[in-house]
């Protein structure tokens, strides 16, 4: 793998946004939910703060996170991995430069949410350092599906 990880840039919008699609359709799915047409109108504006950041491999965005700063570390809102990437190691990787970039701003934590039926991302973010610290369901109520929030200190 040879990936560089980056800052997004205002001009790969359009990339971030199709990599999410490609990567969050099934999950949103199995939610019960389709992706609406604005659904990532919030992408420019995290690019503008310096918050989403890519995978590029050989000038290709094959990979995206999109992080929000709290109080005691880094919150990663989403992570996204192009399909054809998926099963290569790319999202372990991705996992490893956020907690690096964590650390170097003096972070003590990684945090997400994730949907507590998705089995395989539970295990891929304990793989990577991370434990359930709380269970329950979503602020946002769009649906009843019951989320795991999983810390990894730094």
């Amino acid at each position: 793998m040879d990936f560089i990880f980056r800052q997004a840039l205002p001009s790969e919008g359009a990339d971030a946004d199709r990599i999410l699609r490609a990567a969050f359709t099934p999950y949103i799915r199995r939610l019960g939910r389709e992706i609406p047409a604005d659904y990532y109108k919030w992408v420019p504006a995290s690019i503008d703060r310096g918050d989403l950041y890519v995978a590029d491999e050989a000038g290709r965005i094959v990979g995206v996170a999109a992080t929000e700063r709290r109080e005691h570390g880094l919150f990663l809102d989403r992570l996204a991995v192009d399909p054809a990437k998926q099963g290569t190691g790319l999202g372990s990787w991705l996992l490893d430069r956020l907690a690096e970039l964590a650390r170097a701003r003096g972070d003590r934590s990684l945090s997400l949410d994730t949907a507590e039926m998705m089995d395989h991302l539970i295990r891929l973010y304990r793989r990577n350092g991370f434990e359930i610290v709380r269970r329950g369901p979503p602020d946002h109520g769009k649906d009843p599906h019951i989320r795991v929030h999983m810390v990894k200190p730094l």
